[in-house]
This record gives C-alpha cells, structure tokens and sequence, in this order.
C-alpha cells in the first residue's frame, strides 16, 4: 500500500480547540452516513518536503471533523505513459484511492511560477472515465500550495483549473503558504498562526461540501450528451426536428 502513515493523528498542537467544530456538518442532510472519504495528494518528494507537511496537518484537521483519509503517497509513480497501458501498481493504486475517495485535497509546492511535476504527474494518471467509472467526477476538491517566497496563487489557481477540467467541485476557500521553512518546527509540525488557521478553515469546509454535495453527486454531473453516447444514439435530423416540434408544442 502506498499510504502515509499518519503520525500523532491526533494531536493538534496549533489548534484550539474552544473554536473548533468536532461536527462542521452538522445539521446538513447526511442520508449516506459513513464518515466523508478524503484522498490526499501532495507534490513533492524531498525528505522535508512541505507539502507534505501541509497535506499531514490537514488530514489531521479532517479526522478532527470526522473525515476519513488517506494520503498517497507518489514516490514510484512512473510518467504518464512510461509504462504500457499504464500497467503499474502505483498507478492502478492511486485510480483505486480516487475512485474510494468523496473528496480531496491537492497540495503542490510552487515552483517557476507553477504546480511541480510530480503534482502534474498524479492529476495525468486519473483519466477522466474508466469505463462506466468515473475517479474524479463529482468529487469534492480543495487546493493548497506552499512557496519558499513570498505568498503566492499561481498553484493553487492551477489546481482549481485542472480540478474542473477533471469535473470536481472546487470549494471556494483555498490555502497558501509562503515561506514554509519558517512555519513547521523540526518535528514537522506547523506553528499556530494565521496560515495554520487557514488550512482549518479550508477542510472544515471541504467537510460540510462534501457531506452537501456527495448524495446528490451522481444527479448533478448527470449529461445529455453522455446518455446519448452511452445509449449508442445517433443524430437523425428528421427524428430530432419532429421531437422539437412536438417538444414545442
């Protein structure tokens, strides 16, 4: 399994806890009733990588607000097409943990100006269909970036493109982390400020987003044209202006 293991889950240094919600959602519609299910994906492999980091306070947050997570991790995942037909455990793995997922977060560092390629890398592996399966459509998504420099929102603007071109709902709120190095201690644990608030208040709100929107996912990205291609219909001029007429009618 390419999962992270969480350390100290439960502990919540920077946070205080009079102000925090243990139930963002309640009093949302919940007809599902299991815990909401997030995958966590962050864009660097360095040993102190940030993103990480970041990614690892907020599954601890979502597990404060009752989430489920899982946080993949990307270190043997080839290039998009490297390996024929994409053949390959990581990437089989990470199709699996999306398809799993209600929601996710997506945390890159910001390099040149843009979201790295080992970010770039995980989003090309999640194809928009998989047959009749779908990984990421109507997923719930929240986006993150850490900069070495000063704030920035050139990766996270990305990661909100790229997260509706795969059909997820991007939920308005949105993190970034300038100077990153300054605001994790040596365990790797982020210092209480207003960074930290921030991503507090991101997966709370990716919670109560998901809880709303992942009972009615399948209604919401319903298509026309997808259940003319799945139903194998073709445009029949005569037949579509009749139906129109009687339509109008």
């Amino acid at each position: 399994m390419r999962l992270r293991t969480l350390n100290d889950p439960d502990y919540l240094p920077a946070l205080d806890a009079r102000f925090a919600l243990r139930q963002p959602g309640q009093g949302l519609p919940d007809p599902l009733g299991h815990p909401p299910r997030i995958l966590l994906l962050y864009g660097s492999l360095r040993e102190r990588s940030y993103s990480r980091l970041a990614v690892e306070e907020a599954a601890r947050l979502l597990r404060y607000f009752g989430a489920e997570t899982r946080i993949f991790d990307p270190s043997d995942l080839p290039l998009p097409d490297q390996v024929p037909g994409d053949d390959h455990p990581a990437v089989r793995e990470l199709r699996e943990l999306a398809i799993w997922s209600e929601g996710q977060v997506w945390c890159s560092p910001e390099r040149h100006g843009q979201i790295t390629g080992v970010m770039k890398t995980q989003i090309d592996h999640l194809p928009l269909s998989m047959g009749a399966v779908r990984p990421t459509q109507g997923r719930t998504l929240a986006v993150m970036q850490v900069s070495g420099g000063s704030q920035s929102f050139n990766a996270v603007n990305t990661l909100r493109l790229l997260g509706r071109w795969m059909r997820m709902f991007t939920i308005p709120n949105q993190s970034s982390v300038p100077k990153a190095y300054q605001e994790f201690d040596e365990a790797g644990r982020m210092r209480p400020s207003p960074l930290y608030d921030r991503i507090a208040d991101v997966m709370e709100e990716l919670v109560r987003f998901t809880l709303l929107l992942r009972p009615h996912a399948e209604t919401l990205v319903d298509r026309y044209s997808e259940r003319r291609e799945v139903a194998g219909a073709k445009a029949d001029p005569v037949t579509d202006k009749a139906a129109v007429a009687q339509t109008s009618e």
